[in-house]
């Protein structure tokens, strides 16, 4: 695929919208300072373990807060897992097609972690384009979280492929990992093939 879109930049929709509605997103407070907040409250201390944990997890300021490691789309009736993994070359993922059966119902399954802080208001966005036009935006709120050493699994809703000769075809997609702080936690490229069979 060789077109050429504009640069995106999921934040200027964003601040529009945001703008709108008079959002402002609260002040970002440290782990340990939302430990010491009422911490004489005996039953919100025991919430706020539950929620937070004991503490920050990694240490290094060096690691980001927030890493997605990898996308599948799953699909029951697929020949096998269609997974992409966000911790390697981006830039080859570019060169990749992945194969999706018209009118399939399929669910994205995004894989990521949380290091340090808590993070608010992660969101996957997705824009998809066919022969360089924008043909869709998907924005899906996946929510807030704290840090811990396992993975957090975030699920869209079921969706179906297109289907019919006229949706067949070559989609190029534009993924967005961001939060209510406009942190772009990671930004790639993906194309999906929109086929008759799984094997054609």
């Amino acid at each position: 695929m060789t077109e050429k879109e504009p640069e995106l930049h999921v934040e200027d929709e964003e601040d529009e919208l945001d703008s709108k509605l008079n959002y402002k997103p609260p002040p970002q407070k440290s782990l340990q300072e939302l430990q010491e907040l009422d911490k004489d409250d005996e039953s919100l201390a025991k919430y706020k373990k539950c929620l937070l944990g004991d503490g920050p997890v990694v240490a290094d300021p060096s690691v980001p807060n927030v890493i997605v490691t990898r996308l599948t789309l799953v699909c029951s009736s697929a020949p096998g897992p269609i997974t992409m993994d966000l911790t390697g070359d981006l830039e080859a993922l570019k060169k990749k097609t992945y194969v999706m059966k018209e009118g399939e119902e399929y669910c994205v399954k995004i894989h990521f972690k949380v290091n340090r802080e808590i993070v608010s208001g992660l969101k996957y966005v997705q824009h998809t384009y066919r022969t360089g036009v924008k043909v869709d935006k998907a924005t899906f709120m996946v929510g807030s979280y704290g840090p811990r050493p396992e993975e957090y699994e975030f699920m869209t809703p079921l969706e179906e492929a297109p289907k019919g000769l006229m949706a067949r075809g070559n989609y190029r997609n534009k993924s967005f990992f961001t939060d209510d702080d406009k942190h772009d936690h990671l930004t790639w490229e993906w194309n999906l093939a929109i086929k008759k069979e799984w094997t054609e």
